[in-house]
């Protein structure tokens, strides 16, 4: 094979092989990348046991159905960072009607919610994909 195939050889396996890494993969869900339902229900888990041991934000919890709330919220994730389930829980407003939530204590919930992301070893920028997805919710939940 003469010096110019196999220049012109090697170029096309160069190219193939830079086309094929180069091919756009489909963006994986959030739900996808957080490791799915085991990864959400770990992180659902986490956050009731933050909130378990907050004072000022179980107060909002004590006279809540937890496991009720531990599934609604896992539906609730799942569905808003893409994976494939179906909520069947009440609104935002519906849930939060007459808390009077304050700015402070909502806060401190996504503290807690940060909390819990981290123990399940969640990647900072993967949690604050999250939250983005969440904080547009902020204003279902406050002093309502």
């Amino acid at each position: 094979m003469s010096f110019i195939k196999k220049r012109f050889s090697l170029i096309m396996i160069a190219m193939t092989l830079c086309l094929s890494a180069c091919v756009s993969q489909p963006e994986q869900s959030v739900y996808q990348q957080l490791g799915g339902q085991e990864k959400v229900t770990e992180i659902v888990q986490n956050f009731i046991y933050e909130i378990e041991f907050n004072e000022t934000i179980f107060d909002y919890f004590k006279e809540t159905d937890i496991q009720r709330f531990h599934d609604k919220l896992i539906e609730h994730i799942c569905v808003h960072t893409g994976g494939p389930c179906e909520y069947t829980g009440d609104t935002m407003e519906q849930v939060h009607t007459g808390m009077q939530i304050t700015e402070a204590d909502f806060n401190l919930t996504v503290d807690l919610l940060i909390n819990a992301m981290t123990k399940a070893n969640i990647p900072h920028r993967l949690q604050n994909r999250v939250l983005a997805i969440f904080a547009p919710m902020r204003k279902q939940m406050i002093y309502i």
